[in-house]
């Protein structure tokens, strides 16, 4: 797995705490390849030095704050600027997975907007 660096916060560490408190997912992932159902297959699912993620992508549990966080961090990186809804989510789904994250992005940059 890529080191995920946003601008010095240790993001990962958030996640692996956060973790402890959706233990449902980790529960239904596990029950689920036990089962032998297909659509988890080991490439898609998989847990990696404390962290869920889904299909390489680190699995963000569902803590609003901490999906607040990230979205902010890449929203205005020091390496790309102000980049929009669009380069915010491309940035976001590069190393992070949630169900829901495209909306929840949009729900962002509309509310950002809106305080501009």
């Amino acid at each position: 797995m890529a080191e995920v660096i946003v601008e010095g916060v240790d993001i990962l560490e958030k996640i692996k705490d956060s973790v402890a408190r959706d233990n449902e997912v980790i529960k239904a992932v596990e029950e689920m390849k036990k089962a032998g159902v297909k659509m988890l297959r080991d490439e898609e699912w998989r847990e990696e030095y404390g962290l869920m993620l889904k299909e390489g992508k680190v699995y963000v549990p569902k803590d609003e704050a901490l999906r607040v966080e990230i979205i902010r961090l890449h929203h205005n990186t020091l390496m790309g600027g102000y980049g929009g809804q669009w380069k915010t989510m491309e940035l976001v789904t590069r190393n992070f997975w949630w169900l829901g994250a495209t909306r929840e992005i949009k729900q962002y940059m509309e509310g950002y907007n809106a305080c501009q």
